[in-house]
């Protein structure tokens, strides 16, 4: 009769992960956290996240990819720096999912907790954009790469997708100011998450934009003025609960993959060394856009630390890393991202609210 063990190695070695969460559980968790998003707000804090959700993404994207590049080389393990402009593109999202459970608790100003709740909404859509464009490249070749038709293919799925979301949105939002019953309108939001990722996905836009911007125009105008407060009620808690059930089958998920990642102890001291790395590139991607926007704006006291320290890794990470075909050194990233996320969650998400006080 088989193990414990050997039946859960069978369950999970059948199990897409990044099917799961990237086409299923992220519409749903991304969603969940958008409507708690005052679009009002948001828009007071608009050029940092703006800023910090795409050059940000950018410079860590390109600074993790030349530090893993030379790590790798002094471990005389050497990697083509095309996987890991890969790495770094799927590193340097911060993951809204394990961010806003944290923030929940951590008692940070409310002005540098929608900062950090909006970048790592925005981030995590052009994150995934940017990683889509490296493996697109990464699988043709370089003589396959422009720069103007990789600009133009970003515009159209960035774009696109925001600008599908708040069309989305706002027509949900009509309809539920149309009707006052809890139960269709929780119905209609629930369309809006499945029927609109999947049309955003099959037109070559970018699902996760077009799932958070329809989330903050919901969460805005249809809880402000299409809702009564019945319904109000019922749809927030509804969400809520949708968010923690994904939220424990998501770490779940995590804790069953770690029982067929190949563990190799030179590449689990990369990890090690590679958090520092990741912390150090996360801190440069952050002062750039700071130092440049202290110009003409103020901010937080520590915002920069706390920013730094605040920006979690988590799920989509995994999944981005995942999706890489054996011949991208998927073992060896899988492990070191592994690493990374388990840091980033236990450590940075336990320390973060302490850090907040103290600073």
């Amino acid at each position: 009769m088989p193990s414990l063990s050997s039946k859960a190695l069978v369950l999970v070695s059948h199990i897409n992960f990044e099917q799961v969460l990237m086409k299923i559980m992220l519409s749903f968790l991304l969603f969940a956290g958008a409507l708690h998003i005052d679009a009002n707000k948001l828009n007071k804090e608009k050029w940092p996240v703006l800023l910090l959700a795409t050059i940000g993404i950018f410079i860590s994207t390109f600074l993790v990819s030349i530090m893993a590049y030379y790590l790798f080389q002094v471990f005389n393990l050497p990697v083509p720096y095309i996987y890991c402009l890969l790495f770094g593109g799927l590193i340097s999202p911060t993951d809204p999912i394990a961010v806003m459970g944290i923030l929940k608790e951590a008692g940070i100003p409310k002005s540098l907790e929608l900062k950090i709740a909006g970048e790592s909404l925005f981030n995590d859509g052009v994150g995934v954009v940017v990683f889509l464009t490296i493996m697109e490249v990464a699988v043709n070749g370089a003589g396959e790469f422009s720069v103007s038709g990789t600009a133009i293919l970003f515009l159209k799925e960035a774009g696109g997708g925001l600008l599908f979301g708040a069309i989305l949105g706002y027509v949900a939002y009509l309809l539920i100011r149309s009707i006052d019953n809890y139960r269709v309108e929780v119905l209609i939001t629930l369309t809006v998450v499945m029927c609109g990722y999947a049309l955003a996905d099959d037109m070559h836009l970018s699902a996760p934009l077009a799932i958070i911007v329809a989330g903050i125009v919901l969460g805005t105008k249809g809880k402000g003025e299409g809702l009564s407060d019945i319904s109000r009620d019922y749809l927030g808690k509804f969400w809520d609960l949708l968010d923690e059930i994904f939220n424990a089958v998501l770490f779940l998920l995590i804790g069953l993959e770690m029982l067929v990642i190949k563990v190799n102890l030179t590449v689990m001291l990369i990890g090690g060394v590679m958090i520092a790395l990741v912390l150090l590139a996360r801190y440069v991607s952050i002062i750039v856009p700071v130092l440049f926007l202290k110009m003409w704006m103020k901010f937080e006291k520590n915002a920069v630390i706390l920013l730094t320290w605040g920006g979690l890794r988590g799920g989509i990470s995994v999944a981005l890393a995942l999706s890489l075909p054996q011949s991208m050194y998927h073992d060896e990233f899988v492990l070191i991202t592994y690493i990374i996320v388990i840091f980033s969650i236990i450590v940075q998400g336990l320390t973060i609210g302490k850090l907040a006080k103290a600073a």
